[in-house]
Protein backbone atom coordinates (compact mmCIF):
# COMPACT_ATOMS: atom_id res chain seq x y z
CA UNK A 1 0.00 0.00 0.00
CA UNK A 2 2.71 2.47 1.21
CA UNK A 3 4.84 1.63 -2.39
CA UNK A 4 1.43 2.97 -4.20
CA UNK A 5 0.66 5.95 -1.95
CA UNK A 6 3.98 7.42 -2.50
CA UNK A 7 2.47 8.41 -6.16
CA UNK A 8 -0.55 10.47 -4.49
CA UNK A 9 1.94 13.66 -4.80
CA UNK A 10 1.56 13.26 -8.96
CA UNK A 11 -2.17 14.55 -8.33
CA UNK A 12 -2.25 16.24 -5.08
CA UNK A 13 0.75 18.52 -7.08
CA UNK A 14 0.98 21.88 -5.25
CA UNK A 15 -1.75 20.63 -2.63
CA UNK A 16 0.90 18.00 -1.27
CA UNK A 17 2.21 20.61 0.96
CA UNK A 18 -1.28 21.19 2.62
CA UNK A 19 -1.25 17.42 3.25
CA UNK A 20 1.89 17.37 5.11
CA UNK A 21 1.02 20.65 7.16
CA UNK A 22 -2.01 18.72 8.23
CA UNK A 23 -0.03 15.12 9.01
CA UNK A 24 2.42 17.48 11.04
CA UNK A 25 -0.60 19.18 13.13
CA UNK A 26 -1.77 15.18 14.53
CA UNK A 27 1.35 15.48 16.26
CA UNK A 28 0.77 15.72 19.93
CA UNK A 29 4.03 16.81 21.97
CA UNK A 30 4.66 13.12 23.34
CA UNK A 31 5.09 12.14 19.76
CA UNK A 32 1.66 10.22 19.51
CA UNK A 33 -0.64 11.51 16.22
CA UNK A 34 -4.20 12.35 17.69
CA UNK A 35 -7.42 10.26 17.86
CA UNK A 36 -10.71 11.79 17.02
CA UNK A 37 -10.57 13.05 20.24
CA UNK A 38 -7.16 15.05 20.30
CA UNK A 39 -5.61 11.96 22.16
CA UNK A 40 -2.39 10.29 20.96
CA UNK A 41 -3.29 7.05 19.88
CA UNK A 42 -0.84 4.12 18.28
CA UNK A 43 -3.40 2.99 15.51
CA UNK A 44 -3.66 6.81 14.53
CA UNK A 45 0.25 7.53 14.74
CA UNK A 46 0.51 4.67 12.44
CA UNK A 47 -1.30 6.15 9.76
CA UNK A 48 -0.08 9.02 10.32
CA UNK A 49 3.58 8.01 9.61
CA UNK A 50 2.45 6.49 7.08
CA UNK A 51 0.79 9.67 5.29
CA UNK A 52 4.59 11.74 5.83
CA UNK A 53 6.70 8.65 4.29
CA UNK A 54 3.80 8.33 1.10
CA UNK A 55 4.46 12.01 1.17
CA UNK A 56 8.16 11.63 1.59
CA UNK A 57 8.34 14.16 4.17
CA UNK A 58 10.60 14.05 7.04
CA UNK A 59 9.59 11.90 9.87
CA UNK A 60 9.54 13.36 13.26
CA UNK A 61 11.97 10.22 14.72
CA UNK A 62 13.06 11.15 17.55
CA UNK A 63 9.54 12.92 18.91
CA UNK A 64 7.70 9.92 18.01
CA UNK A 65 10.28 7.47 19.60
CA UNK A 66 9.88 8.59 23.07
CA UNK A 67 6.35 7.76 22.06
CA UNK A 68 6.83 4.39 20.90
CA UNK A 69 9.63 3.19 23.93
CA UNK A 70 6.43 4.29 26.10
CA UNK A 71 4.89 0.89 25.36
CA UNK A 72 7.70 -1.09 25.27
CA UNK A 73 6.78 -4.58 24.74
CA UNK A 74 3.30 -4.22 23.66
CA UNK A 75 2.42 -5.63 27.18
CA UNK A 76 -1.38 -4.57 27.76
CA UNK A 77 -1.92 -3.50 24.08
CA UNK A 78 -4.55 -5.61 22.17
CA UNK A 79 -3.79 -7.31 19.06
CA UNK A 80 -5.32 -4.11 17.01
CA UNK A 81 -2.61 -1.53 18.92
CA UNK A 82 0.42 -4.41 19.27
CA UNK A 83 0.12 -4.29 15.32
CA UNK A 84 0.22 -0.76 15.05
CA UNK A 85 2.78 -0.78 17.31
CA UNK A 86 5.24 -3.16 14.90
CA UNK A 87 3.98 -0.91 12.16
CA UNK A 88 5.45 2.45 14.54
CA UNK A 89 8.61 0.85 14.55
CA UNK A 90 9.14 -0.20 11.16
CA UNK A 91 8.02 2.82 9.85
CA UNK A 92 10.85 4.61 11.61
CA UNK A 93 13.52 2.48 10.38
CA UNK A 94 12.89 -1.41 10.00
CA UNK A 95 15.91 -2.93 10.13
CA UNK A 96 17.05 -0.66 13.62
CA UNK A 97 14.39 -2.63 15.39
CA UNK A 98 15.68 -4.78 18.15
CA UNK A 99 15.17 -8.49 17.07
CA UNK A 100 14.08 -9.05 20.95
CA UNK A 101 11.51 -6.29 20.66
CA UNK A 102 10.25 -8.06 17.17
CA UNK A 103 9.90 -11.09 19.06
CA UNK A 104 7.64 -10.04 21.63
CA UNK A 105 5.54 -7.93 19.57
CA UNK A 106 5.15 -11.03 17.21
CA UNK A 107 4.61 -13.48 20.29
CA UNK A 108 2.02 -11.13 21.03
CA UNK A 109 0.46 -11.41 17.69
CA UNK A 110 0.84 -15.39 17.70
CA UNK A 111 -1.84 -15.12 20.69
CA UNK A 112 -4.22 -14.29 18.74
CA UNK A 113 -3.43 -17.56 16.30
CA UNK A 114 -6.91 -19.51 16.05
CA UNK A 115 -6.97 -23.43 15.65
CA UNK A 116 -8.40 -23.08 11.97
CA UNK A 117 -4.85 -21.50 11.16
CA UNK A 118 -6.23 -18.00 10.91
CA UNK A 119 -5.81 -14.90 13.66
CA UNK A 120 -8.48 -13.40 15.54
CA UNK A 121 -8.48 -9.89 17.39
CA UNK A 122 -9.90 -11.26 19.81
CA UNK A 123 -8.10 -13.46 22.60
CA UNK A 124 -9.92 -17.45 22.77
CA UNK A 125 -10.96 -17.18 19.59
CA UNK A 126 -11.79 -20.44 18.09
CA UNK A 127 -12.23 -19.31 14.39
CA UNK A 128 -9.66 -16.52 12.63
CA UNK A 129 -11.37 -13.53 11.34
CA UNK A 130 -10.41 -11.20 7.90
CA UNK A 131 -8.95 -8.28 10.20
CA UNK A 132 -7.27 -10.52 12.67
CA UNK A 133 -5.50 -12.42 9.71
CA UNK A 134 -4.47 -9.28 8.25
CA UNK A 135 -3.29 -7.34 10.82
CA UNK A 136 -0.90 -10.33 11.70
CA UNK A 137 0.37 -10.61 8.33
CA UNK A 138 1.30 -6.91 8.22
CA UNK A 139 3.06 -7.15 11.46
CA UNK A 140 5.25 -10.07 10.35
CA UNK A 141 5.87 -8.25 6.87
CA UNK A 142 6.59 -4.69 9.02
CA UNK A 143 9.27 -6.63 10.64
CA UNK A 144 10.87 -8.67 7.97
CA UNK A 145 9.41 -11.97 8.76
CA UNK A 146 7.15 -14.11 7.78
CA UNK A 147 3.89 -15.86 9.33
CA UNK A 148 4.39 -19.43 10.35
CA UNK A 149 2.19 -22.08 8.43
CA UNK A 150 0.94 -19.34 5.75
CA UNK A 151 -1.08 -22.11 4.21
CA UNK A 152 -3.31 -22.77 7.14
CA UNK A 153 -4.03 -18.53 7.26
CA UNK A 154 -5.05 -18.91 3.52
CA UNK A 155 -7.40 -21.39 4.16
CA UNK A 156 -8.41 -19.86 6.83
CA UNK A 157 -9.12 -16.61 4.62
CA UNK A 158 -10.61 -18.41 1.93
CA UNK A 159 -13.19 -20.32 4.76
CA UNK A 160 -14.79 -16.42 4.96
CA UNK A 161 -15.88 -16.77 1.33
CA UNK A 162 -19.69 -15.56 1.16
CA UNK A 163 -22.37 -17.00 -1.46
CA UNK A 164 -22.68 -13.54 -2.80
CA UNK A 165 -18.82 -14.27 -4.29
CA UNK A 166 -17.06 -11.08 -1.46
CA UNK A 167 -15.45 -12.65 1.48
CA UNK A 168 -17.45 -11.26 5.23
CA UNK A 169 -14.96 -10.25 8.16
CA UNK A 170 -15.99 -13.55 10.30
CA UNK A 171 -18.61 -16.29 9.55
CA UNK A 172 -21.56 -15.22 10.79
CA UNK A 173 -21.66 -12.77 8.31
CA UNK A 174 -23.67 -13.63 5.59
CA UNK A 175 -22.59 -10.97 2.53
CA UNK A 176 -19.41 -10.06 1.68
CA UNK A 177 -18.08 -6.80 2.84
CA UNK A 178 -15.83 -4.39 0.56
CA UNK A 179 -12.88 -3.81 2.85
CA UNK A 180 -13.19 -7.50 3.75
CA UNK A 181 -13.06 -8.98 0.39
CA UNK A 182 -10.09 -6.52 -0.94
CA UNK A 183 -8.06 -7.76 2.15
CA UNK A 184 -8.95 -11.48 1.68
CA UNK A 185 -7.60 -10.16 -2.15
CA UNK A 186 -4.32 -8.19 -0.51
CA UNK A 187 -3.17 -11.24 1.54
CA UNK A 188 -4.08 -13.77 -1.44
CA UNK A 189 -1.43 -11.66 -3.72
CA UNK A 190 0.95 -11.49 -0.64
CA UNK A 191 0.98 -15.01 -0.05
CA UNK A 192 1.42 -16.32 -3.62
CA UNK A 193 -2.91 -16.95 -3.73
CA UNK A 194 -3.33 -13.97 -6.31
CA UNK A 195 -6.81 -13.79 -7.98
CA UNK A 196 -6.66 -12.97 -11.84
CA UNK A 197 -8.72 -10.29 -13.58
CA UNK A 198 -11.83 -11.64 -14.38
CA UNK A 199 -12.45 -13.44 -11.27
CA UNK A 200 -15.77 -13.55 -9.18
CA UNK A 201 -13.98 -11.47 -6.28
CA UNK A 202 -12.91 -9.50 -9.07
CA UNK A 203 -16.53 -8.64 -10.32
CA UNK A 204 -17.80 -8.93 -7.01
CA UNK A 205 -15.58 -5.59 -5.82
CA UNK A 206 -16.60 -4.34 -9.24
CA UNK A 207 -20.63 -4.86 -8.73
CA UNK A 208 -19.62 -2.29 -5.29
CA UNK A 209 -18.65 1.17 -7.14
CA UNK A 210 -21.45 4.20 -6.61
CA UNK A 211 -22.39 5.16 -10.65
CA UNK A 212 -20.73 8.91 -9.32
CA UNK A 213 -17.60 7.05 -8.09
CA UNK A 214 -16.56 5.76 -4.50
CA UNK A 215 -17.29 1.86 -3.55
CA UNK A 216 -19.51 1.01 -1.05
CA UNK A 217 -18.52 -0.84 2.05
CA UNK A 218 -21.75 -3.38 1.92
CA UNK A 219 -24.98 -3.93 -0.73
CA UNK A 220 -27.42 -1.62 0.85
CA UNK A 221 -24.88 0.94 2.08
CA UNK A 222 -26.44 4.56 2.11
CA UNK A 223 -22.96 5.89 0.48
CA UNK A 224 -19.38 5.25 -0.50
CA UNK A 225 -16.47 5.76 1.76
CA UNK A 226 -13.41 6.21 1.72
CA UNK A 227 -11.47 2.79 3.39
CA UNK A 228 -13.88 1.12 1.12
CA UNK A 229 -13.00 2.98 -2.33
CA UNK A 230 -8.87 2.97 -1.44
CA UNK A 231 -8.97 -0.61 -0.57
CA UNK A 232 -10.90 -1.83 -2.97
CA UNK A 233 -8.88 -0.24 -5.71
CA UNK A 234 -5.72 -1.88 -4.17
CA UNK A 235 -7.25 -4.81 -4.09
CA UNK A 236 -8.29 -4.30 -8.16
CA UNK A 237 -5.15 -3.11 -9.14
CA UNK A 238 -3.02 -6.48 -7.49
CA UNK A 239 -5.71 -8.15 -9.60
CA UNK A 240 -4.06 -6.34 -13.45
CA UNK A 241 -8.00 -4.74 -13.42
CA UNK A 242 -8.47 -2.08 -15.40
CA UNK A 243 -8.75 0.73 -13.42
CA UNK A 244 -9.15 3.12 -16.49
CA UNK A 245 -12.94 3.73 -16.48
CA UNK A 246 -13.20 4.25 -12.55
CA UNK A 247 -10.35 6.63 -12.66
CA UNK A 248 -12.66 9.69 -13.14
CA UNK A 249 -15.51 8.90 -11.16
CA UNK A 250 -13.64 8.02 -8.61
CA UNK A 251 -11.10 10.94 -8.38
CA UNK A 252 -14.54 13.37 -8.54
CA UNK A 253 -15.73 11.12 -5.33
CA UNK A 254 -12.53 11.73 -3.80
CA UNK A 255 -12.76 15.57 -4.21
CA UNK A 256 -15.66 16.17 -2.57
CA UNK A 257 -13.89 14.49 0.83
CA UNK A 258 -10.61 16.90 0.20
CA UNK A 259 -10.51 19.77 2.42
CA UNK A 260 -8.34 22.77 2.30
CA UNK A 261 -7.05 21.76 5.72
CA UNK A 262 -5.09 18.90 3.84
CA UNK A 263 -7.21 16.03 5.25
CA UNK A 264 -9.86 13.86 3.75
CA UNK A 265 -13.31 13.07 5.08
CA UNK A 266 -14.01 9.24 5.49
CA UNK A 267 -17.64 9.98 3.92
CA UNK A 268 -19.84 12.46 3.11
CA UNK A 269 -21.44 12.26 6.64
CA UNK A 270 -18.52 12.72 8.58
CA UNK A 271 -17.71 15.40 10.51
CA UNK A 272 -14.08 15.37 11.65
CA UNK A 273 -10.83 14.76 9.57
CA UNK A 274 -8.03 12.02 10.78
CA UNK A 275 -4.41 10.95 10.09
CA UNK A 276 -6.45 7.57 9.33
CA UNK A 277 -8.79 8.25 6.35
CA UNK A 278 -6.11 11.12 4.97
CA UNK A 279 -3.82 7.87 4.34
CA UNK A 280 -6.62 6.37 2.40
CA UNK A 281 -6.72 9.08 0.61
CA UNK A 282 -3.30 9.23 -0.65
CA UNK A 283 -3.51 5.35 -1.52
CA UNK A 284 -6.78 6.07 -3.22
CA UNK A 285 -4.78 8.97 -5.46
CA UNK A 286 -1.65 6.89 -5.67
CA UNK A 287 -3.84 4.16 -7.53
CA UNK A 288 -5.75 6.87 -9.39
CA UNK A 289 -2.40 8.37 -10.90
CA UNK A 290 -1.25 5.45 -12.52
Amino acid sequence: MLQVARLSPNLLGDATPLVEGFLRGQINPDGGFQDRDGKSDLYYTAFGLQGLTALQAELPVEQTRGYLESFGDGEGQDSVHVACLARCWASLDRDAVPAELADALLARIECRRTPDGGYHIDPGATRGDIYGCFLALGAYEDLGRTPPGPERLLECVASLRTPDGGYANADDMPMGLTPSSAAAATMFRRLGRAADAGSELELWLLRQIHPDGGFYAAQGAPFPDLLSTATALHALASMQSDLEPLKEPCLDYIDTLWTARGGFYGTWEDDALDCEYTFYGLLALGHLSL
